[in-house]
Order: structure tokens, then C-alpha cells, then sequence
């Protein structure tokens, strides 16, 4: 028994309420999972545009402030219509632009207001003439475009007007649908269904105008998050080919149908126990926490494992289903529970990080380890009461305690006063190795496009297509200028303002800025007969005033906000890094009490304060992580020593996961970030397992090289199984169509393995060191 006296008597209590009442407790579970399995059924793929920012920091918080008075540039989507022949001056095109523009028109959560393209009357052509500014939309009034002189004409608007790289390609092949959308739809009142409005751009757009001599390409927020929620439908496949690639390991590993069967069905069980609870709470499964019962599914076998190898070793010994079930609860109760409470406590330290994805991700995956508890810990040995295992799997336990494997013999020596010194140096030279590998690890996106996606997406596809074919970037960052009232055209504020445009324009990554300041010099270039000299600002107050006047879009109506729009290359870290720092240089250098520059707005200004909270948060959540699994496995031992040999190898295996990050170009970001606390949390099940099992044959009196492979014959092969069936179950994941999910596959079966190396390998060698055998032996 390894039961430490120090637990009293809670596991003996629990074992007899438990065991006493069988019946009782299996009609708890059977009807908790029916009306769990019930209320699992409303669980509803769930993604939110505010749920991906972080609503606490400044940027965002000036954004939502000031939200009334911006053009909607972080949530909207960008239709590009390609001409399949010729250019965009064709009956036909235009005809199916027309047609295209109405659709879109009519999607839900689209504002209309703020849609632009050709066919909108807020795109407007300006020209300079003898006369005067002369000026209207670029669309002609006689619109019927079997003229060859009304397609002369909008060819020569739409080179007036301004758009050619903005609305209008380079090259006169395609030309962009602006669509920016509202969080919440004002026909309905309810949040935006983005994988909805995802399918209505397919079949509305996509699909139904392939046959009119055009190709659609899509790109922004919403359209990536809909292509993500599909994706989730291919989990299903990833789901039932980990069970299956279980149920052959599980099966090899007791030979017993029986003891492969019933821990699948109790890891089932908490699935189903966690998506019913998630349900009833409100919860939904976004792309990002959709992974999540793959990681209750396999963290419940591991647990199951031990449960059966345990059941297998007592049954070798002589004891019947009953006994044999007492008696693994009581040895596995608390080690079991100090690993799941471990689980769940390190997934809630996501919870400080201030995006809600993530803080819904952190809640799930803390669910389905608390509910593991019941599911492995208690339902599990109450069915094999009654179940037991096969006389087969008996015999071969009994052939196995007679064995001396030649394979637990050779690890065993990890323990010996010769090659611990050797394995902890070989950690030591891991760890440096780590910690500069690591150096080159990135906060943020490393990839054009949507990284979240396969290069060889759709998507990426429409979007390297966009980048490729117009000279204004996708990726736009909005400075906030704030003045008093009516100040925003003075000539000292539009000064700052051009002032800031030429300081930006200069930093590496800005393609070009845009602001009223824009506007301005240009008619006042006009007024004065377009010569180029006059291309500045005037300081006569009044010339200001009417050279802004057809500025729309660009100063609020109080004229006391007047955004300037940086274009940029692309939203990775260092090109975000690098724009925020100058802003912010320069807003500290010029603000005043009549003047501030506020960040930021805009998609990318949304990117760069996220980067900035994952950067904040990455060190304080291993912090947090760390110190809540290592105050856990000190109240359970009561021994700082034990706690050095269980945390030192998840540690090491951190750092070999922010080596390989970096050498595979994964940024730390809201996809990536969480996968630490989850590989941390997981992997510490097995240093505790190994330490529980290696502690209780010290105290029986053992040295440590004998303890350790008494521990290997009990435990060891236990824990392997998991190490690899949890790698295999999240390795699955590599395949997945989303390609942050295969990262997350990749850095989690690493994590997994390591951790299960660290537990078999690091943990004795540092036992040697911190561990005392005769002062545990004198206290058993």
C-alpha cells in the first residue's frame, strides 16, 4: 500500500463510501450521463471577433471608445472580383460586379452604410478643371455599358478617383468589394454567426457567379474564422482515429478485452460529462478549445491505464475483482488526485491571460480533468469490482512478477551512483542548449496571410493573390489623433499629423499613410491649378477648412477625431514591433493638453496589442503554472526534495519546447501560448506516479537503485503506455486541415514524450541527489 500516513484517513473513508454503496454510485454515473449526453447535443461551434482580442489593454480599450467615430477596419472582409479574360472595362465585368456588389449587400451583419466599391455611390472620382473641382461617383450616370463611350468614361473616373491599388488592381484585372460587418446583426440583435455568413460568401458569391467570367477571392476576419469552424468537422475523423489506434494499444498492452473496453468507456464518459457541462454553462467550442476533448479523451486513459495495471497486479497476487478494486483506489486515490487536481489548477492559470478565447479554452480543459476524477478515479474500479480481468491477463501478471526484464534492469542503473551524475549532466547540457535555441523564439505571427491556416489554403491562396495585386495592404493600423472640438483641421494639429505620416513612412514595414492631412494637400493643390508646389498645407485657417471638407470617413463629426490609416507590408512581430515603437516615440515626444496620439485601431493594430498582452502573459502563466503544480506536490510529500525531482524535468522540457518552436518558425501567440500550461499540466502526471511508487518502497527499507526498479516493474511499464498513447492521440492532430491545430499536435506530442523521458530517465538520477532513503525509510 502507498498510501502515506500523512493523508489520514480520507482514502479509506472515500474507498468505503464508494465501494459500500456500488450500486448507488453506478446509478449516479448512468444517469448523469444521460442527461450530460443529453445537453452535449446543444453544443454549438462558438467563435466571437471581441473574444480574440484583449479588451484590457489601451489599444483596444481607445478602439472601443472611439469605435462610433472609425471606419469599421478590424472586422470586415474584402471581396476581390477577378476578370477570368481581358480587363475590368467589359460589359460583362461590370455586369457581374453589379450583380456581386447587391448580393453582398444583402448578407446578414453587413453595414451597408460603409460598403464600398465601384458600384457604390461613396466612391468618388475628383478632378481639377478650368472651372474648378469637378467631381461625382465613378459609376456613370448612363450606366449602360454596351456603350463603348460610357466604358471610356468610367475607365477615366476610375483613374481620377483614387482607387487604383485600393479598390481597383494594378494591373485593371479585378477590383475589391469592401465589406466591413457589425458584431451583432441589427436585423436580429444577435452576435454574428460567422460560420454562416462564412457558407452564404460560398454559395451566394463564390459559387454562384463561378459561371459569369469571374474568380472571387475572399479575405478578412470573418471569412478566416469561418474556414477555421469548418475545419472542426474534420476533427470528428482525428477523434474516432485516436480511439481506435487506443483501443489496439490498450489492447496489446493488458490482453484483456475487458481491460481495454471499459477505461475507452469511462474516457468516453468524461468527454460526453465535459461537453454536456460546457453546454449547460453556456459554453460553446470555438476553433481554438475544439481540440480540447481529444485532451480529456486521452488524459482519461492514461489515468485508466494505471488503474488497470494496478487491478492486474493485485489480481496477480491472489486478490478477487473486489479486493483487487479496493485495494488499487486506495493506492492510486491520491497520487491519481494530486496529478488531475494538478491538471486542473495549471490549465486555470491560462485564465490570466485577458483574452477570452483563451480564458474559455483554460475553463474547458479544467471541466474535463475535474470530471476525470470521478469518471477514472471512481466509476472506473466500481466497474472493475464487478468486472475484473481475464484469467489470461492474470497469468500473464503472475508470469510478468516472476520475470526480471532485462529492459527495467538496464534503466534501473539511471538511479546508480554512476550514471545519475551522467544524466543530470547530459540535462544540464539540454538545457543550455534550450535556453539558446529559444533565443530566436518570436511573440506573434512569423507567416503572411493567416498562419492559423495551411499555405496552400484557400484562403492564403485569395489572400497572396490580394497582396500580390494591389498596392494598399490588407494589413491596416489606425492612429487615433484626439483634439478638442472643431480642432482637428487647425493648422498645428494637421502639422502633427503630416509631421507623424513622413515619420511612419520612413520606418521599415510602412507602405504608405493616409489621413485628412492626405486630403488636404491635395485640393489645395488643385485650387491652385494643380502645380505641385502648392501640394502643403496653408496656414489660412479658411483654405484648411475647405480642403478638408471632402475628406469622408477621415474626421468625426465634431471634428475632434481624425485617424490617420498606416498600410502595412504584412502583420508580422517585427514589423507590428517596430511601427508601435515609433508611434509611441512620437506621441510621447508631441502630445500635449490640445493634442494626442492614441493607438491603435485597425486589424493590425488589434495584432500588435495581442502580440503585447501573449508577450506580458507567456511569464507570468509559467510562473503561476509552475508554482501552483509545485505547491500541490508539496503539500502531498511534504518534501522540497520531492518537489525538485518532479518540476525540474518539466522545466527542462519547456524550454526543449520553446527550442523547438523556434526551430520550426511557431510564434508564441493566442493558438501557440496555451500549449505550454497544457504540456506542464499533463506531463507532471507522470513524475507524480513514478515519485508516489518510488517513495513507498523507499520507506519499506529499499535503496534507491532497488526501489527504482521495483517501481519500474510496478509502474514503469504504465506510464510508457501513457507517455506514448497520449503522443499518439494529440499526434493525430498533424494532419488537421487547420494549421495551427498540427502545431498544436506537434508541440504537445513533444511535450508528452519528453515529459514521459524526463519522469523515467531525469527524475531517478536527480532522486540520487535530493533524495535521502534512510530518512524516508525511518518515517515509513
Amino acid at each position: 500500500m502507498s498510501t502515506r500516513m500523512h493523508h489520514g484517513e480520507a482514502a479509506p473513508l472515500l474507498e468505503r463510501l464508494f465501494f459500500n454503496n456500488r450500486v448507488i454510485v453506478l446509478a449516479f454515473f448512468l444517469l448523469a450521463t444521460l442527461f450530460l449526453g443529453y445537453k452535449m447535443l446543444d453544443v454549438r461551434p462558438d467563435a466571437s471577433f471581441m473574444k480574440l482580442i484583449p479588451l484590457e489593454h489601451p489599444f483596444i480599450k481607445n478602439m472601443l471608445e472611439k469605435r462610433d467615430d472609425l471606419e469599421n477596419l478590424g472586422n470586415s472582409i474584402r471581396i476581390s472580383v477577378e476578370a477570368e479574360e481581358g480587363d475590368i472595362f467589359t460589359p460583362e465585368y461590370m455586369e457581374a460586379l453589379q450583380k456581386i456588389n447587391d448580393e453582398v449587400f444583402y448578407l446578414p451583419g453587413v453595414d451597408r452604410g460603409g460598403l464600398k466599391s465601384l458600384w457604390t455611390a461613396n466612391v468618388r472620382w475628383l478632378a481639377v478643371t478650368e472651372e474648378g473641382f469637378e467631381g461625382g461617383p465613378v459609376i456613370p450616370e448612363d450606366d449602360d455599358f454596351t456603350n463603348p463611350a460610357n466604358l471610356e468614361e468610367l475607365r477615366t473616373n476610375v483613374l481620377r478617383s483614387g482607387q487604383v491599388g485600393r479598390l481597383v488592381a494594378n494591373d485593371f484585372k479585378s477590383t475589391i468589394i469592401f465589406v466591413p460587418l457589425f458584431e451583432i446583426n441589427p436585423q436580429t440583435g444577435e452576435r454574428l454567426n460567422y460560420q454562416e455568413l462564412s457558407h452564404q460568401l460560398e454559395e451566394k458569391v463564390r459559387e454562384k457567379f463561378s459561371d459569369h467570367g469571374v474568380k472571387i477571392h475572399i479575405i478578412g476576419f470573418a471569412k478566416k474564422v469561418g474556414d477555421l469552424i469548418d475545419g472542426i468537422g474534420s476533427i470528428a475523423y482525428f477523434f474516432a482515429m485516436a480511439i481506435g489506434i487506443t483501443l489496439i494499444l490498450l489492447y496489446l498492452y493488458s490482453r484483456c478485452p475487458k481491460s481495454t473496453v471499459i477505461p475507452l468507456m469511462c474516457s468516453v464518459v468524461a468527454v460526453v460529462w465535459q461537453l454536456g457541462l460546457l453546454a449547460t454553462l453556456g459554453y460553446g467550442l470555438d476553433p481554438y478549445s475544439v481540440l480540447v476533448p481529444f485532451l480529456v479523451f486521452a488524459i482519461g486513459v492514461s489515468h485508466g491505464v494505471q488503474i488497470i495495471n494496478a487491478m492486474g497486479i493485485e489480481s496477480a497476487a491472489g486478490a478477487d475483482s473486489l479486493t483487487a478494486a479496493r485495494r488499487t483506489f486506495r493506492s492510486l486515490y491520491i497520487p491519481g488526485m494530486l496529478a488531475l487536481v494538478s491538471d486542473a489548477i495549471g490549465f486555470l492559470t491560462l485564465l490570466v491571460i485577458e483574452i477570452d478565447v483563451i480564458r474559455d479554452l483554460a475553463i474547458a480543459a479544467s471541466i474535463g480533468v475535474a470530471v476525470i476524477i470521478l469518471t477514472n478515479l471512481v466509476l472506473l474500479p466500481v466497474l472493475m469490482s464487478y468486472i475484473g480481468v481475464s484469467k489470461s491477463s492474470i497469468e500473464r501478471a503472475q508470469r510478468h512478477a516472476k520475470e526480471e526484464p532485462k529492459g527495467w534492469k538496464l534503466m534501473s542503473s539511471f538511479a546508480s551512483p554512476k550514471v545519475a551524475p551522467v544524466s543530470v549532466g547530459i540535462a544540464f547540457v539540454l538545457l543550455f542548449v534550450g535556453l539558446y535555441a529559444s533565443q530566436g523564439l518570436k511573440i506573434g505571427d512569423l507567416d503572411p496571410g493567416a498562419p492559423e491556416l495551411r499555405p496552400d489554403s484557400r484562403y492564403n491562396k485569395d489572400n497572396a493573390f490580394i497582396t500580390q495585386n494591389y498596392s494598399t495592404s490588407a494589413d491596416v493600423m489606425v492612429i487615433m489623433v484626439e483634439t478638442a472640438p472643431e480642432q482637428c483641421a487647425t493648422y498645428a494639429t494637421l502639422e502633427a499629423i503630416d509631421r507623424y505620416m513622413w515619420t511612419m513612412e520612413n520606418v521599415k514595414g510602412v507602405q504608405s499613410a493616409a489621413s485628412l492631412v492626405t486630403v488636404s494637400k491635395l485640393v489645395i493643390k488643385g485650387l491652385n491649378e494643380g502645380n505641385l508646389k502648392w501640394q502643403t498645407l496653408s496656414r489660412n485657417q479658411y483654405v484648411l477648412n475647405n480642403s478638408i471638407s471632402r475628406a469622408q470617413g477621415l474626421f468625426n463629426n465634431n471634428c475632434s477625431l481624425a485617424p490617420v490609416l498606416l498600410f502595412l507590408e504584412d502583420h508580422k512581430a517585427e514589423t507590428l514591433q517596430a511601427v508601435v515603437k515609433a508611434s509611441l516615440e512620437f506621441a510621447e515626444a508631441n502630445n500635449s493638453d490640445s493634442i494626442q496620439f492614441k493607438l491603435a485601431a485597425g486589424n493590425a493594430g488589434i495584432e500588435a496589442a495581442t502580440n503585447e498582452v501573449i508577450e506580458a502573459a507567456q511569464d507570468q502563466m509559467l510562473v503561476w503554472v509552475y508554482g501552483v503544480v509545485s505547491l500541490l506536490c508539496l503539500i502531498t510529500f511534504r518534501s522540497i526534495r520531492a518537489v525538485i525531482c518532479i518540476i525540474i524535468p518539466l522545466g527542462l522540457t519547456s524550454v526543449l519546447c520553446q527550442a523547438l518552436m523556434a526551430y520550426l518558425g511557431i510564434g508564441v501567440k493566442v493558438a501557440t501560448l496555451p500549449v505550454i500550461a497544457l504540456g506542464v499540466g499533463i506531463g507532471v502526471d507522470y513524475g507524480i506516479y513514478i515519485y508516489s511508487r518510488l517513495e513507498s518502497f523507499l520507506r519499506q527499507g529499499m535503496d534507491l537503485q532497488s526501489a527504482y526498479y521495483a517501481t519500474l516493474r510496478t509502474t514503469g511499464k504504465a506510464v510508457s503506455f501513457t507517455g506514448v498513447t497520449l503522443a499518439i492521440g494529440v499526434g493525430t492532430w498533424i494532419w488537421s486541415p487547420i494549421k495551427f491545430q498540427a502545431d498544436m499536435g506537434i508541440l504537445l506530442t513533444f511535450m508528452f514524450l519528453w515529459n514521459m523521458v524526463g519522469a523515467l530517465w531525469l527524475l531517478p538520477a536527480l532522486a540520487r541527489f535530493f533524495v535521502r532513503p534512510e530518512k524516508l525509510a525511518a518515517k515509513g
